[in-house]
């Protein structure tokens, strides 16, 4: 007679509860790996090796500061690296090991013409000075007597866009107004170049 089949005995993980196959697949792998690599080191054996890569990564950064340490000597040591921080702070990696830059402070004023008569002045740049964009909208609307709203401009920066072409007044403004703000510091642009209000 043939043998009676035994029950399959499954391994469900001790942190999402899936069997221990599907882990992978689970809500979160991350929190998995390590009680999997402890009772089922036979199911993920690219998980054993990813710790210990990961061990010797750790164990040679430990000895690269060290070594660093030893080169910075003793009272100069502290200093030195005070001075490498700051510039690890001021040079940002975007993805694809492009740097970013950091953006100047100015503030860029344009006319648009729309419908052959209507103009739109729009204003860059406010907020790098410090200034709250709604709250500068309103003291231009209240100023010029138009309408003037805070939007998102083409390259997803907030922009105040001022019915009325009121380009060359605005500049008195906004130096009146905001002291922070230097006419120097204060730019049009026309006929697509940038040009200096002062």
């Amino acid at each position: 007679m043939a043998e009676k089949p035994q029950p399959v005995r499954v391994l469900y993980c001790g942190v999402c509860g899936l069997p221990a196959e599907y882990c992978e697949f689970g809500p979160d792998f991350e929190r998995c790996k390590p009680w999997l690599r402890q009772h089922a080191p036979d199911l993920y054996p690219d998980l054993l090796k990813e710790a210990t890569e990961k061990e010797a990564d750790k164990a040679a950064d430990q000895l690269q500061a060290v070594r660093i340490s030893r080169e910075g000597g003793g009272g100069g040591g502290a200093s030195s690296g005070a001075a490498l921080a700051p510039k690890q702070e001021e040079v940002k990696r975007l993805p694809g090991g492009k740097i970013k830059k950091k953006e100047k402070q100015e503030v860029v004023i344009e006319k648009i013409v729309r419908n052959k008569r209507k103009c739109v002045t729009v204003v860059k740049g406010l907020d790098l000075f410090g200034i709250k964009l709604s709250d500068a909208s309103k003291k231009l609307g209240k100023k010029f007597a138009t309408g003037a709203s805070v939007v998102k401009g083409p390259t997803d920066k907030e922009q105040i866009d001022v019915q009325g072409d009121i380009a060359y007044d605005i500049v008195e403004f906004i130096t009146d107004t905001w002291p922070d703000v230097p006419e120097t510091a204060i730019f049009f642009i026309e006929d697509g170049k940038k040009v200096a209000a002062a």
